[in-house]
């Protein structure tokens, strides 16, 4: 059917040639953007997985960035510490110089001090000065503020590494200590005791108004101050149960007998045992004053007013005991080992002053027990690690020195319900939102309890800003004010403080051993928090962020090799289209044929 009104081919070549041209015109956009998708209409979907996974590497990379930053912070600040370190080293080099005071003059001291004064001063400047980016890093700025609350006082240098403070910016923590740590404890047996004399006088009736007694070659005369009626009374005793080294003491009770109270192993002269006598109302005492005597002599007989009945020695002899028989023994502590040869007789209270005298070198303790038969030997350090050991190297067939082994035990505890790590007196947890130390008062069990209020630096880890994405780490300060433990801070060390060279190098050395373990542990937090926390999520950032890009990019590039094919295909028929086009516009001219 020929038509003039209606040119259907032409039509059709138009809508052919119009989805061509599209498809040409698609194509030419994504080669030249190189996306698969530049607008809602090319894929909906993909549009929207596409801008999601944008949006997440966005943040992520904005995480990268924030985590780079803080590893270097870390760093400026361990690389500072790591100066702080080599000053300590330095000024615990001159203290030990200084104790050497047998070998060093005045003037040496004085030119280690000055040497040490300014070591000081370096810490506290780089303390001061640490900055980064205008951030004061080591002044304690960074550190976390907490609020005592019940117990608290228990607790001695706690150290807060981390801390989540959640939404509303602070943090209860409650310690419930369940058991005490302990020390190693030996005791030792085998110590006997003497039997106390018996030195007895015949009674004597008279009228006498006074009494002599000797004491070894003095004679001590003691007399009423009015004279009494002839029979029988009171007695004259001494008592030496006491291990004390006080002064002796008298006493008269109702009955008129006399007590006189003697340390049981001090030797006392005459002149004091008057004194003691001249203390009791109604009698005074006298010496001839022939020489110093302990009160372990022959006691003579004599009569008061009213009538003495006897006077008696309640101890002849050293009533704390002895060796039976020699013994060498070596004592092991956690400082070292010392070696002892104790003869045969010697006391109790000789022993333990022997183990006493060198109780810095081996970190063991001696104390005698309430029967006085028993030395109880303890550890200066509490816990598992703390050693007392007791080796007999040599003892006579007859002796039977012993010793009994107790092990220390470390602290049971729980801060927040979760079990806590003991060491000794010290505990320490480490959760996802609360790493902390402390070290509890010996002996204290109980609950101590405390609020993270504030501080500490914060760090944005993740892409997305909520707690579980954020960590925060206290550095505390590290001046010379707050450096140092329970035997004291560093600035004590300067000239003219308790602890400086010229006054006390043994306190000094122990205050820079608790400072050095205090940097010490500071930089190994540190440096624990950027390998373990900052550079793994680094790493995991990093990963993440590739995968979710090769996620996005299959979804939004374009793919060039096919989009090549879809141009060369589109511009074909672009062009067949147009000819098909001129050639259907042509047709309804050929009706014009029909009329002629």
């Amino acid at each position: 059917m020929t038509r003039i009104n209606t040119n259907v081919s032409s039509l059709v070549a138009q809508n052919r040639l119009q989805s061509s041209n599209k498809d040409l015109n698609s194509a030419l956009t994504r080669l030249s953007t190189g996306l698969r998708i530049n607008s809602g209409a090319d894929d909906p979907a993909g549009l929207i997985a596409s801008e999601s996974l944008r949006s997440e590497i966005n943040g992520l990379g904005k995480a990268i960035s924030n985590t780079e930053r803080a590893s270097q912070i870390i760093s400026t600040a361990d690389s500072a510490l790591g100066q702080v370190s080599n000053l300590l080293n330095d000024v615990r080099g001159l203290v030990v110089e200084a104790a050497n005071s047998g070998a060093l003059s005045k003037e040496e001291i004085a030119a280690n001090q000055l040497q040490l004064d300014s070591s000081l001063e370096a810490i506290n400047r780089i303390a001061q000065t640490t900055t980064f980016q205008g951030r004061k890093l080591l002044d304690g700025s960074l550190d976390f503020v907490s609020k005592a609350g019940t117990g608290a006082e228990n607790l001695q240098s706690l150290s807060i590494d981390q801390a989540s403070l959640g939404t509303t910016g602070k943090v209860s923590v409650d310690i419930n200590v369940s058991a005490a740590a302990t020390k190693a404890a030996v005791a030792v047996s085998g110590i006997t005791a003497v039997v106390p004399g018996t030195d007895a006088v015949d009674p004597v009736a008279g009228v006498a108004s006074s009494a002599d007694f000797t004491v070894g070659t003095e004679t001590v005369t003691i007399t009423a101050d009015a004279t009494g009626v002839a029979g029988d009374g009171p007695t004259i005793t001494f008592d030496d149960s006491t291990d004390t080294g006080a002064a002796p003491s008298a006493s008269v009770d109702g009955s008129g007998n006399i007590t006189i109270t003697v340390d049981d192993d001090t030797a006392y002269t005459a002149a004091e045992l008057v004194t003691a006598l001249d203390g009791i109302a109604g009698y005074s005492a006298a010496t001839d004053g022939a020489g110093t005597e302990t009160v372990t002599g022959a006691l003579a007989t004599g009569t008061l007013a009213g009538g003495v009945d006897e006077v008696v020695a309640a101890a002849a002899t050293d009533a704390t005991g002895g060796l039976a028989e020699d013994v060498v023994f070596e004592l092991q502590g956690s400082n070292g080992s010392e070696v002892f040869n104790i003869k045969a007789g010697s006391s109790i209270q000789q022993i333990r002053d022997q183990i006493n005298l060198v109780k810095d070198a081996t970190g063991v303790e001696a104390e005698i027990n309430a029967d006085g038969t028993t030395l109880d030997l303890s550890s200066a350090g509490y816990g598992k690690e703390a050693l007392i050991d007791v080796r007999v190297l040599e003892q006579e067939a007859g002796g039977n020195f012993t010793s009994t082994r107790t092990e220390g035990t470390d602290i049971v505890a729980t801060v927040n319900g979760r079990s806590a790590n003991g060491d000794g007196n010290k505990l320490s947890v480490n959760t996802s939102t609360l790493d902390l130390s402390t070290s509890v008062k010996a002996g204290f069990t109980g609950t101590a309890s405390f609020e993270i209020n504030g501080g500490g630096a914060k760090f944005q880890l993740g892409p997305d800003a909520v707690g579980n994405q954020q960590a925060r780490v206290g550095i505390s300060s590290v001046s010379t004010a707050r450096l140092g433990g329970t035997s004291g801070k560093l600035y004590q060390l300067g000239s003219g403080e308790s602890a400086d060279l010229s006054t006390d190098p043994a306190k000094a050395a122990e205050i820079v051993s608790e400072a050095i373990d205090q940097v010490t542990s500071l930089r190994g937090r540190l440096g624990a928090f950027q390998s373990t926390t900052l550079d793994s999520n680094l790493v995991s950032l990093k990963e993440t962020k590739a995968n979710l890009q090769e996620a996005e990019s299959s979804i939004r590039d374009a793919d060039f090799a096919q989009e090549s094919a879809n141009l060369t295909r589109a511009q074909i028929l672009v062009q067949s289209g147009t000819n098909v086009l001129s050639l259907a516009n042509q047709n309804p001219q050929n009706v014009l044929s029909l009329l002629r």
